[in-house]
């Protein structure tokens, strides 16, 4: 990966964070992106401690605000006239109904406008740099999950929050296919996995009954996020993916997804939809 340059979002913890330090001792330059100043500063160190590469940086930004998304995107196009690979990885579940700054829903703006408004973002530099690659993190919760056009925010259901989680997840997978559709040279490529129930912060956040169940099911039967990582890691850097597209990977390997996510119409009306919301 030497002479790469990386974007990680969500890389101050779990996953994200493997992932960027992974990419940084491989060589690369990697930008990870976070929300916390004073986090992101202090593993932006330790990653360079620990990988013995000091290009590595982070990016702060509350991504799930389209307005902060773009801001971040600018700011990186400011430093860099490359990017050779995107990772989105942020994400997170929300058991209560909340919304951002910009009255969005909650789950749906972290976990899919994110994803859908930095991609599009950045797309130009990516496809400037080709061969690039675009890398979702979304998870087999998108099995159970059914999209629901007209009320894609859950403002009516949103029950404990894991069926918006779901559909959130479900949307990753079918924006990631349209995406590879949309982009049919195979020079920029784009891929969705699975990381497995991983040991991270995920799902803290939540007070309540549904933190509690989420730590201690955690504590009894997660993966590392070491391990979490791996699949991540392997659509960033694999020569074995070099022009793979529109795949969805469960350790290391394609594997189908839902029957739902390759309804192509549905696909385009959800890149439609979305981007009649974001503008």
């Amino acid at each position: 990966m030497k002479d790469k340059v990386c974007i990680v979002t969500g890389a101050t913890d779990g996953i994200g964070k493997m992932t960027a330090l992974s990419l940084a001792r491989m060589g690369a330059t990697v930008i990870g992106i976070g929300r916390n100043p004073s986090k992101s500063a202090a593993v932006s160190e330790e990653i360079k401690q620990a990988s013995g590469n000091s290009k590595v940086e982070f990016l702060v930004a509350d991504l799930a605000q389209v307005g902060q998304v773009r801001q971040a995107a600018t700011e990186f196009k400011r430093r860099y006239d490359r990017l050779h690979v995107l990772v989105n990885n942020a994400g997170g579940y929300f058991a209560k109904r909340q919304e951002t700054a910009e009255g969005r829903e909650m789950t749906w703006a972290l976990n899919h406008l994110n994803y859908f408004v930095l991609t599009n973002e950045l797309l130009d530099i990516l496809e400037a740099s080709s061969p690039a690659r675009i890398v979702n993190v979304s998870s087999d919760a998108h099995q159970g999950g059914q999209l629901n056009l007209d009320d894609v925010e859950f403002r009516q259901g949103y029950g404990i929050g894991w069926q918006p989680y779901a559909h959130s997840k479900l949307a990753n997978v079918m924006f990631t296919y349209e995406l590879a559709r949309r982009l049919p040279t195979g020079r920029v490529t784009a891929n969705v996995l699975h990381p497995g129930f991983v040991a991270s912060k995920f799902g803290h956040n939540n007070a309540g009954v549904a933190g509690v169940a989420l730590k201690a099911i955690s504590r009894l039967v997660a993966i590392s996020p070491e391990k979490g990582a791996q699949t991540s890691i392997y659509l960033a850097s694999s020569p074995e993916v070099e022009g793979v597209t529109g795949k969805y990977f469960i350790n290391c390997k394609p594997k189908p997804s839902t029957r739902a996510s390759y309804d192509t119409a549905a696909a385009q009306r959800l890149w439609d939809l979305t981007l009649g919301m974001v503008g």
